[in-house]
């Protein structure tokens, strides 16, 4: 394993990941404009975001083979230059359904990015400093999203969603250019993609990892869609609504500090209780009363879940089955934007019917279950990890 680089993902590998998350998150935003734009009913516009997301999910698994096959950094080139093709041309769309089908386009090209970025760092940066790498890779991310609310909505009022769809597209050119002297980090596996399937489908911890973040996803990224337009529809216009829902990658930026100093001094299990619980705190709030305030504090408390509760279970995906790392982190980010998108869809009709009380209750009563599992299955894993070791301590005496 090559040194940990300090402990921190390399620049472009951060830009890179910051491009993928501002790209993800700029819909939200501009979903009333692109409505208006087509004539179309916001929920019918939710379809550029559900589209996206599950392109985005189901790509994975194929990414993060082609990534144990082929390398990291290559693949990670050659997706940022689809996915900035796909970009320019969603920002010509002429009507809504040539705009879903390039989004979908383009999500599959970004699915490469995060999940490639967090192999990278688990093939460079050691078990001991992975959760605070991680975390970096993260705090990456969070600015990519708090810029990517503020600007949409901001850039959509003034000059047009269109402008929105074009700048993550030219960055993520950019990006690809960046990397081109990035070293690959050396593989575990050279058995070739089918032997990578098999080495992270058969393991069971991988499926539960996988249906944990599959609600995780549909909790916090699906409905965390939705809020925008729930902002709207309290009478906030696209650039207040999109500030707004930048205090999603704030909480995250500044979730992520406070997590490296925790993780020196809590088990992971307790890391995942404290963003579950915050994520159940906050749409339980929601369920009282339905406002500007409420609204802005679920945005926030979706933050503090990413940092605490995604990256450990990002963390423990990472540590899974080392020989076939890509696979795996790629199984679990098709799983987190599959459910994503299942979500979107879901709670699609809530944005038309204004049956928020509803939605947060049920996201509520869900993120409380999802916590309790979280914490219970990480402790099982960790329990059934030890035997052997402390069997193997017991022989040797």
């Amino acid at each position: 394993m090559p040194p940990d680089q300090n402990h921190r993902p390399p620049l472009w590998i951060a830009v890179a990941s910051f491009v993928s998350s501002f790209d993800r998150f700029v819909v939200s935003p501009i979903l009333v404009l692109v409505a208006t734009t087509f004539g179309v009913s916001v929920g019918q516009a939710v379809a550029i975001a559900s589209g996206y997301y599950l392109a985005y999910g189901l790509s994975q698994p194929l990414w993060g083979a082609l990534s144990d096959r082929f390398g990291r950094v290559r693949l990670m080139q050659g997706a940022l230059v689809g996915a900035g093709i796909a970009g320019l041309v969603s920002a010509a769309a002429p009507n809504l359904v040539t705009l879903v089908v390039v989004r979908v386009v383009a999500g599959a090209f970004f699915g490469a990015i995060v999940p490639t970025s967090l192999t990278y760092v688990g093939d460079t940066v050691s078990t001991t400093y992975r959760q605070r790498a991680l975390s970096d890779l993260m705090a990456a991310m969070a600015v990519g999203t708090a810029l990517a609310a503020a600007a949409a909505g901001i850039t959509g009022q003034l000059a047009g969603w269109r402008v929105v769809f074009a700048v993550p597209a030219v960055v993520a050119l950019v990006s690809a250019w960046g990397l081109r002297k990035l070293a690959e980090p050396p593989r575990a596996t050279d058995g070739g993609v089918r032997a990578a399937f098999r080495a992270a489908l058969s393991n069971r911890w991988v499926l539960v990892v996988g249906l944990l973040v599959f609600v995780e996803g549909g909790l916090v990224l699906g409905v965390l869609t939705l809020l925008a337009p729930a902002l709207q529809d309290q009478g906030v216009d696209a650039a207040r609504a999109g500030l707004a829902a930048a205090a999603y990658g704030i909480a995250v930026l500044l979730s992520s500090q406070v997590l490296k100093a925790l993780t020196r001094r809590l088990p992971r299990w307790a890391l995942m209780g404290i963003g579950g619980c915050a994520l159940t705190v906050g749409y339980a709030a929601a369920t009282v009363r339905v406002s500007v305030p409420t609204i802005v504090g679920i945005v926030i408390m979706l933050g503090i879940t990413w940092a605490f509760l995604h990256t450990s279970l990002q963390t423990w995906a990472t540590s899974i089955v080392p020989e076939a790392r890509g696979t795996v982190v790629a199984c679990f980010a098709a799983s987190l934007f599959i459910g994503s998108s299942v979500a979107a869809v879901v709670a699609g009709p809530a944005a038309d019917h204004d049956r928020w009380h509803t939605l947060f209750a049920a996201c509520a009563a869900t993120a409380a279950v999802l916590t309790v599992a979280c914490v219970l299955a990480y402790r099982a894993y960790t329990a059934r990890e030890a035997a052997p070791r402390a069997a193997d301590i017991t022989t040797d005496v």
